[in-house]
């Protein structure tokens, strides 16, 4: 139950922000600019493929069923914000979320990652989502349960007392009047005990608990196609068969509250209506981000022992453009899930993609590469920018530590130098800059006497300058 503050009331309702279902595209755009610094033209694209949702599940189902989504292909060089996006994207929408590299999967006939599996990956993710879900709207019931539960262990129920059946007329009147105070002493006892448990006070003794354990047998399954592509999980149907034994164990009252919780909350949630919804969930609202799509772009003419980057892109065609997929939880059908491509394209391009693929990614984006003022901006402005992430570290050891504007627009003109100098790999190398100029403060924050150090542009020059000057050593360091 919430309780509200006279002065509180307003700032709560303030607090709540709006559900996906009512965010224009305009306003994933600006919850997008919360984390990613430029990119407007992905934003876009990516908003109004969202907004398309929401607007398909207003359609009636005739219709719903005709309009597939417009799936996304992102060219543009590391570390430029292509995944960033994406996951961002899927956790505002608490979508089922799953990102894969095109670049691990085999073609079919090849020892390997089958290109399905990427579809069992996003049905788990789902039935994890629903069954989070699920164990918050049950937590408080298993509380109360677990609570009850741990009571009974540390107050046993005394057993009746035994009466031979020669007394039990003479005693059938007075046998009430002695129940009723040993009762009520046992109650005001268990809620003596309530009270301690609720303040701690008994997290440390030791009670005895029945634990369930799977009695499986050990045994390996070898197969050719990996034990993800196995239809039937075995493991479960081998614990039905064995059944589960049980054997107590001593364990503190703390340990033994967040064991009963758990299997309160095992008890409450129906797991066929968690896999159902799930199962939906992923069907309707899935996004499965395929990244470094271009190292398999590519045509092949000869044919040979080695796997095949055209087979590759012949087997994630189906599963783009619609198909059935066979999991643990039942048939998956892939029509409805909306896949977002990714790949630097700087050795092939878009166009060495098969056609078939080709016309299944018709929303082409390009990010363009990081300037020095977008440095600048990814340094401060998102919420969890590199600058506030090493502020809170350090002030977990007592150090305050400051930036100078200067500082930073040091930081960022050297991140720009070496990415020119050597390989672009885009904001990650404010990572490697940053570590490299903290280095010396981190190691030695926890004896500093000093717990107030400003980082300025010459403190910055004076870590980096030798390092960026030497190119050969740069190389391995920044």
């Amino acid at each position: 139950m919430v309780i509200y503050l006279p002065g509180d009331h307003h700032e709560s309702e303030a607090a709540v922000e709006p559900s996906f279902d009512e965010l224009t595209p305009r306003e994933i755009v600006i919850e997008l600019d919360k984390y990613i610094v430029g990119q407007a033209a992905a934003k876009r694209a990516v908003a109004v493929a969202l907004r398309n949702r929401v607007r398909r599940q207003k359609l009636t189902p005739e219709m719903a069923e005709d309009v597939l989504p417009k799936n996304i292909l992102m060219i543009g060089p590391t570390g430029v914000g292509k995944t960033e996006i994406a996951r961002r994207l899927a956790r505002l929408a608490g979508c089922p979320f799953v990102k894969v590299e095109a670049s691990k999967y085999t073609e079919v006939g090849y020892v390997g990652r089958d290109v399905e599996s990427m579809v069992r990956d996003l049905v788990e993710t789902s039935i994890d989502m629903v069954r989070e879900e699920k164990l918050d709207e049950v937590a408080e019931r298993a509380e109360h349960a677990a609570e009850e539960r741990v009571l009974d262990l540390l107050l046993p129920a005394s057993p009746p007392p035994a009466s031979d059946s020669t007394d039990a007329s003479n005693n059938s009147t007075s046998t009430p009047r002695i129940e009723a105070p040993r009762t009520d002493q046992m109650d005001r006892t268990r809620e003596k005990l309530r009270a301690q448990l609720r303040d701690g006070k008994l997290d440390q003794r030791l009670v005895e608990v029945d634990v369930r354990e799977r009695s499986t047998p050990a045994f390996e399954i070898v197969s050719s196609q990996g034990v993800e592509e196995m239809d039937i999980n075995v493991k479960d149907m081998l614990s039905g068969i064995f059944g589960q034994q049980k054997r107590r164990r001593r364990m503190t009252v703390a340990e033994a509250f967040d064991y009963l919780i758990q299997e309160e909350e095992n008890k409450l949630i129906d797991m066929d209506q968690v896999t159902r919804l799930a199962v939906e969930r992923a069907e309707q609202m899935g996004i499965i981000f395929i990244d470094e799509i271009d190292k398999i772009a590519g045509r092949e003419s000869g044919h040979g022992p080695d796997v095949s980057r055209e087979g590759v892109q012949r087997d994630i065609l189906p599963i783009v453009e619609g198909t059935t997929v066979n999991t643990r939880y039942g048939m998956i059908r892939t029509d409805h899930i909306l896949f977002i491509a990714a790949g630097a394209f700087h050795i092939s391009k878009p166009s060495d993609l098969i056609p078939e693929l080709q016309g299944r990614l018709p929303i082409r984006v390009e990010l363009t590469a990081l300037t020095e003022g977008d440095f600048v901006r990814i340094l401060t402005e998102p919420k969890n920018a590199l600058i506030k992430q090493y502020v809170a570290l350090l002030d977990t050891e007592g150090l305050k530590l400051t930036f100078s504007d200067d500082a930073i627009a040091t930081l960022a003109r050297y991140a720009v130098m070496v990415n020119e100098q050597t390989e672009n790999i885009g904001a990650r190398r404010l990572h490697t800059i940053l570590e490299k100029v903290l280095d010396e403060i981190s190691f030695e924050a926890p004896d500093m006497k000093k717990k107030n150090v400003k980082i300025d542009g010459a403190y910055v020059t004076r870590q980096l300058a030798d390092i960026v000057k030497n190119q050969d050593l740069s190389r391995y360091i920044l």
